[in-house]
This record gives C-alpha cells, structure tokens and sequence, in this order.
C-alpha cells in the first residue's frame, strides 16, 4: 500500500511556523502513520507562483504536480475530465480542504462544518470558499474521516455525506507528553514568559467560538486574593475579530490585573512546559470539531473546565468540569472550584490521564491505517 499524505498545513512557508489544529493532525500522521506499519509520500500544494518556482519553498513535502488554484480552475474548466495523476500512488489522504480529483482514491478529514453550521462564527469574506471548499471535498473524497460522531451529525446534515462513506478516528497527544518533562526545563520556561506555577490557562486562537471573552470576564469577577495568587494565562494568535478581546485584555493589563497574554509562543516543547505549569485549564469553546488542547491539558495532569456543548463532552468523557458555555457566573465557579477544592482537583486529573491514554497520536495513526487498509483491500 502506497499512501500520499497531505502536509501543505505543516509546511513553514506557508504557516510561519505556527501550526493550527489541522497542521498539528497532519503532522501527527506524517509522523506516527509509518510507525502503524503504513509508510507515507508527504506532498504538498506549493504556493502558487508562475513557472513552478513555488515548489522550491517546500521542506516538509514533495511538490503536487500543479499548485492548489491552478488544479481547481482546471477542475472547474473540466469538470470530472481532469484528474491529478499521482504515480506510485495508491491511496492519497487530504487531511485539509485542498482536495482535488485524482487518479487513485482519496480519503479526505474533514474536521467540522463550522462554516456552514455556524456561519457567523466564521470571517465573511472567506465563508463562502470554505464552504464551497468543503463541500467540494465532500463529493470528491471516496471516504471521509471525521473526529467525533458529533462532527459526523454535522458532516450528514451541512454537507451531504452518505453515513456509510464516514469513518471516526479521534485526535490524540503525543505519548511522551503523559511523562512529566524536567522540573527544570518547565522552570525556565515558565520565567522567561513572567509564569508563576497554577495558573488559569487557554490555549487557542483568538477568535468568536473560542470565548475567551467570557473567559476574561469570568476571571475578573473572580475574588482578589484568588486572582493574585493565580495569573490567566491565554497562549494563542490573534485571529479574526478579536480586536476588541485584545484591547480587553491589554486594559485588564493596564489595571494591574494578573493577565497575560502569550500570542508568539510556537515551540512545541514551550508549550508543554506552560501545560505542565497550570494549575487549572479553561476551554468553554462554544463549537468543537474535536479540541486537541483539552487532550493536552489531560495528558499534562491539569484539571480541565470544558463546555458541555458540541464535540467537548464526547472528548471528556467525565473527565472534565462541564460548563455551559454561555454562562459567565458558571465558568467562573468552575475556575473558584477547581482553585480551591484538592480532592475535586484529584478526581479530575486522574479521570484525565486515563482519558489522555486512550487518544494518543500513535491510535490516532493505528486507526487511520486501517481506515486505508479497508479501503484498499
């Protein structure tokens, strides 16, 4: 079996270093997927320039044979005349939206319908692409996968899809992250980024459906000796429409509020160090097609707060402190609970390490390899 793998979301020409969720998946394939028995072509859409000269910017993958915006005009001058020919290729897994026609099968990820579901969640000038995108992948792709039965629901009714064309296979972590790294290691990190240990923390982009707002707010109603003891910690770019978050929290800031805002930190192993020093994680995300950071903070041995709405509470299994999402006072008393109360803090890091053990990168790979195996046989 010879499997092309998507890998233009972990290319650094086209991310800046700073991968989303989508790059972290693909280059958790990239990397476990030959571990499962199943070695990979890595082949990426080169950014498009003329005479091919954007293949030279690649370093993760192989250059596709046209870029991204030249298959899809040839696509849609030709449609269902032209397919990518892919030689030595069996199978070829899109893990983004860049599906294309091809002459071998294709299994494409589609990670959630958010466009489409929630259109008001997503940037207006980009809503309508992405939902012509997705759904274009939809139709091209022999079988989907998708994270959660809660992304299938979405994928059947946003786009379409035949139930019977839809495999799950949920996102995980990387085992190495369920050993505490070096004491020291976590140290340094923590004071080169001003962090004293047991902290709230976020980890995410900047965006609507990530209620980071509610979050801020929460946290400032919270009693004074609490928030002097404990920092709110947000890790994560800015993104659309968080313009006004920022200025909130840059204010908070200027009022002599224990909140700080990390929007730079892209070192994977940074980033576990900052995990590893929380002391509570708040994620009441109003939509979810999985949330690879609540897995994270399991696997880290942080009590987590997550929504109860979405994909969360079939992530969590439990193991989480559930909130309604759109209720400020009820975030907030999660936060003061999970501050104050040791035995509850107990309870729900140990119900998160066994969650944590169970969604590892290598299952992750181990079932999508026989996802490939099914079809191909």
């Amino acid at each position: 079996m010879r499997v092309g793998l998507s890998t233009t979301t972990v290319e650094p020409v086209l991310t800046g270093g700073r991968l989303d969720g989508i790059g972290v998946y693909s280059q958790a394939l990239l990397r476990h997927l030959p571990q499962a028995g199943c070695p990979v072509q890595p082949l990426s859409f080169a950014p498009f320039a003329p005479f091919g000269k954007g293949a030279s910017a690649l370093s993760v993958g192989t250059a596709m044979p046209h870029s991204f915006p030249v298959t899809t005009l040839r696509d849609l001058c030709t449609p269902g005349a032209m397919r990518e020919h892919m030689p030595g290729v069996d199978l070829f897994h899109s893990t983004d939206y860049r599906t294309v026609r091809m002459d071998c099968m294709v299994v494409a990820t589609l990670h959630d319908a958010l466009p489409v579901s929630h259109p008001e969640w997503c940037n207006p000038r980009l809503r309508g692409l992405k939902n012509w995108l997705q759904a274009k992948a939809a139709r091209k792709a022999d079988h989907v996968i998708a994270h959660t039965e809660f992304a299938i629901r979405e994928l059947v009714e946003c786009f379409g899809v035949s139930e019977q064309r839809i495999s799950v296979v949920p996102c995980g972590v990387e085992a190495e992250w369920l050993d505490a790294p070096a004491p020291q290691a976590v140290a340094a990190t923590l004071a080169q980024y001003g962090l004293k240990p047991g902290y709230f923390l976020f980890v995410g982009t900047l965006q609507p459906r990530k209620n980071v707002g509610r979050i801020l707010e929460a946290y400032l109603a919270l009693p004074p000796v609490v928030r002097a003891k404990r920092q709110l910690v947000v890790v994560g770019a800015p993104g659309w429409r968080s313009e006004e978050l920022q200025a909130q929290m840059k204010a908070a800031v200027q009022n002599g509020e224990n909140v700080l805002w990390l929007d730079r930190l892209t070192h994977a192993e940074q980033l576990r160090h900052v995990y590893a020093g929380a002391g509570v994680f708040v994620f009441p995300s109003l939509y979810e097609g999985f949330g690879i950071p609540v897995v994270e903070a399991f696997a880290s041995g942080v009590p987590v707060i997550a929504s109860n709405t979405s994909s969360l509470p079939e992530v969590t299994r439990g193991a989480a402190l559930e909130v309604d999402p759109l209720s400020v006072p009820g975030i907030g008393a999660a936060m003061l609970e999970l501050a104050r109360d040791d035995a509850l803090r107990a309870r729900c890091v140990a119900a998160g390490r066994v969650r944590a053990v169970e969604l590892t990168w290598a299952e992750t790979a181990r079932k999508t390899a026989a996802v490939y195996h099914s079809l191909l046989s």
